[in-house]
């Protein structure tokens, strides 16, 4: 048993990685810790199973171990299924392959579990990185792309009525809520190469863990550096990624209520659901064709009206 693993699930990283790998080697105040990075190849179809040899052949006498899985199952909650189960500590860090943590980011998260024992998942502060100026307004949609900004105070998302989460990007979960709370097949199976309809998978893991009755936090002192390249500041990006986040709000919004309220809460979400959809189309009707974060909103809106249909259609 160690101390900490650092889990990066990637798909056709080979030009991603090294840097995110670069930044972990490079990690201070670790000279104590005994921990691991531990990449998950999700079925690539370029060099990156090539890049990670070449990083465990420089690193092989080092702390930490670089180890290789591959799994063939496209979809992030796939891959970090795996990762679960071949995680050797009991705390483990998800970083994406676009995600620089910054130098103090493994000595963070593990101090962070010590200090709060009944933390079972915690997550980082993550900045956008653009390769291209983002559209006016991008601030309104800018947490849908895993930037979060939520204050340098530590907090606890359980503790809110909204149920606000951090996202799996720079989340750090115990290894032990994972096996308690998450279970074994995933609704959703999250993003992949062929799809960003099965956006939730953060929501759903994070809503089992607060289900159990674990605290949830917010620890500023996690800072990741969230890589965006121009694509996915692009109209036919953007509205595929609202639309599957629109879809999935009816399952995740079933999971905090009990068989019995799930009526209620249903007619109740599509009224209001409803009702924003209306008030966003009356005011912005005469630039919704030219404003792409309003036209963004609205598909996130008019996604999450016919959600239950979605859900019901998927089950």
């Amino acid at each position: 048993m160690i101390d900490f693993t650092v889990v990066i699930c990637t798909y056709n990283g080979e030009n991603r990685l090294p840097q995110v790998l670069d930044r972990l080697l490079s990690q201070k105040q670790t000279k104590n810790l005994d921990w691991e990075i531990l990449i998950v190849d999700n079925n690539s179809t370029d060099q990156t199973e090539k890049v990670i040899h070449n990083y465990q052949l420089k690193s092989c006498q080092n702390n930490p171990k670089i180890r290789y899985l591959f799994e063939q199952k496209q979809g992030i909650a796939f891959a970090r299924r795996l990762a679960i189960k071949e995680a050797n500590s009991p705390l483990i860090g998800f970083l994406d392959d676009d995600n620089l943590p910054h130098l103090n980011w493994v000595e963070s998260a593990y101090s962070f579990a010590n200090l709060h024992p009944q933390a079972g998942a915690y997550g980082s502060q993550i900045e956008g990185v653009y390769k291209i100026n983002p559209p006016q307004n991008f601030h309104r949609i800018a947490c849908f792309l895993a930037i979060i900004n939520r204050g340098e105070e530590a907090f606890r998302y359980d503790l809110l009525e909204r149920w606000l989460f951090p996202p799996g990007a720079g989340l750090v979960i115990r290894k032990q809520v994972w096996l308690e709370c998450i279970p074994e097949q995933p609704f959703f199976t999250g993003v992949s190469a062929q799809s960003l309809q099965n956006k939730g998978e953060d929501m759903e893991m994070l809503s089992y863990v607060r289900k159990k009755g674990w605290e949830i936090w917010h620890n500023p002192q996690m800072k990741v550096e969230h890589h965006i390249p121009s694509n996915r500041l692009q109209k036919p990006y953007l509205l595929r990624l609202l639309r599957g986040i629109g879809l999935s709000r009816y399952y995740t919004r079933m999971l905090q209520y009990t068989t019995w309220k799930q009526p209620f809460f249903t007619v109740l979400h599509f009224l209001n659901d409803l009702r924003k959809l209306i008030i966003h189309y009356c005011y912005y009707y005469k630039v919704i064709n030219k404003d792409l974060i309003a036209r963004c909103e609205l598909e996130l809106f008019w996604s999450s009206l016919i959600s239950p249909l979605y859900y019901w259609f998927k089950a």
